[in-house]
């Protein structure tokens, strides 16, 4: 994981939209384009998140109306990272700050976004003694904590 970096594993499928986008236009692109989530922008600079979770804890259970403006739901400051950084140092930031989705940021623009669940793929690819050896650094570094 030392040697795999962001922008060879994050997905390049990211949807953004302004903050002012209702919550049923943005659920519906979301489903359109098949994503767990939105980058929502201001004036094309990304500002927050929504993910399904949000929908779930944020929309659903407190019972907003559809046309609620996205930014009222939004998680900000976004939390992001670099497309050089290594996947050890996104799952970092991920464990950190209690999140499943981290957005790749480059010249103040969205180029990607990881999940902890291509962090999972990544991971599991290769023969047992890779994954032997992944584990046995998660171990050490886990230690160091």
């Amino acid at each position: 994981m030392d040697n795999t970096f962001v922008n060879q594993v994050m997905s390049k499928n990211v949807l953004t939209t302004e903050k002012s986008t209702s919550l049923q236009d943005a659920a519906q692109e979301m489903n359109r384009l098949n994503v767990g989530c939105v980058i929502v922008t201001e004036e094309s600079k990304p500002i927050g998140i929504v993910t399904e979770r949000d929908f779930v804890t944020k929309v659903a259970a407190e019972g907003r109306p559809l046309f609620t403006e996205i930014s009222e739901v939004m998680s900000s400051p976004l939390i992001t990272i670099d497309p050089e950084e290594t996947i050890w140092e996104a799952s970092e930031i991920m464990k950190e700050k209690l999140i499943h989705k981290l957005p790749v940021i480059e010249e103040e623009r969205v180029i990607g976004v990881i999940t902890t669940s291509d962090i999972v793929r990544i991971s599991s690819v290769g023969s047992d003694s890779q994954m032997r050896k992944i584990c046995d650094q998660i171990l050490m570094r886990m230690k160091d904590d």
